[in-house]
């Protein structure tokens, strides 16, 4: 385990959860961690929305743990994990805290309550005595076109001074909110972006990094913009995410991530792109896109070899 708030920053992959016949495909899972720790990831998030993590019990989610751990061992090169937790109550989410406290994992990603609607009252009470209770830090999960719920940079402010919050995937899709709590955070509190689309326009606003479902595809080259910007080559960053932004619009034609699990099965990474009710797995219609796009990347790649 690591310093969750000096690690938070860079790529982040919000790994996907690989299916054979409704159980957890526990061989194609830790190919896939053994696959991302080799490579430019920065940390990987455990059942979230990426990974279907409303679909998974507790003992898939242990599991799920375990598997990934041990993926990364056999990468050789230690990642920090976030586990993605969950709910619409409060003291539901603790118990999943008190059950996986002595967990394998650096962390926890914590959305706000769906369906409840609380107030930012509610809010901060809510998260503050989830970081009281946790016992690894908490990185918060604001995501209102999903739980109906946004957190106002005032609140996320005062949740950012907790000793136990250590930063925001932030896919609140309001460029200038984003832009006003990167310029007042405290120091320390990390901000990165779950919004594959706006990738280099949050880089370029400030932002610490990116927890991206994209990067399951081509992992280098989200890897190459972060890295070009951090050195100041904006011209090369930007050709760099222009050749990957329609990519992203690709993988969200459908709802994700069926089009990045059909991606992955295509190119052998997981068996199968099964996925887990209520979600489907891709159309016919997008999956020749997909199939057309894979081809034409595989072209490209033997050409430049």
């Amino acid at each position: 385990m690591t310093d969750l708030r000096s690690q938070l920053q860079g790529l982040w992959l919000p790994l996907v959860t690989p299916f054979r016949d409704g159980e957890l495909d526990q061989a194609s899972l830790r190919r896939l961690a053994g696959h991302y720790a080799a490579g430019p990831v920065d940390g990987l998030i455990l059942a979230a929305t990426s990974g279907e993590g409303m679909t998974l019990g507790m003992a898939d989610l242990e599991r799920v743990v375990a598997v990934v751990r041990d993926g990364i061992a056999d990468s050789g090169r230690p990642l920090p994990v976030c586990l993605g937790l969950s709910g619409a109550g409060t003291s539901k989410i603790q118990d999943a805290l008190d059950e996986t406290a002595d967990w394998p994992i650096d962390g926890y990603l914590i959305a706000s309550p769906y369906y409840t609607r609380p107030s930012q009252r509610g809010l901060l009470q809510h998260f503050t005595a989830l970081a009281d209770h946790a016992a690894w830090p908490i990185v918060l999960y604001n995501i209102p076109y999903r739980t109906a719920v946004n957190l106002d940079n005032e609140t996320l402010l005062r949740l950012a001074e907790h000793r136990n919050i250590v930063g925001l995937k932030d896919c609140g899709a309001d460029r200038a909110r984003s832009i006003d709590l990167l310029r007042q955070r405290p120091k320390g509190f990390r901000v990165l972006t779950g919004e594959d689309a706006h990738y280099y326009e949050a880089l370029s606003d400030g932002a610490d990094g990116a927890i991206l479902l994209s990067a399951h595809i081509d992992t280098a080259g989200f890897a190459a913009v972060l890295t070009q910007l951090r050195e100041g080559n904006r011209d090369a960053a930007l050709a760099r995410w222009e050749s990957l932004s329609e990519l992203t619009s690709l993988l969200f034609a459908e709802p994700s991530p069926a089009p990045a699990k059909y991606w992955l099965a295509r190119t052998g990474l997981i068996a199968r792109a099964d996925v887990r009710l209520p979600m489907l797995e891709v159309s016919p219609e997008l999956a020749a896109r997909l199939d057309a796009e894979i081809a034409r990347r595989t072209a490209g790649s033997s050409c430049a070899a």
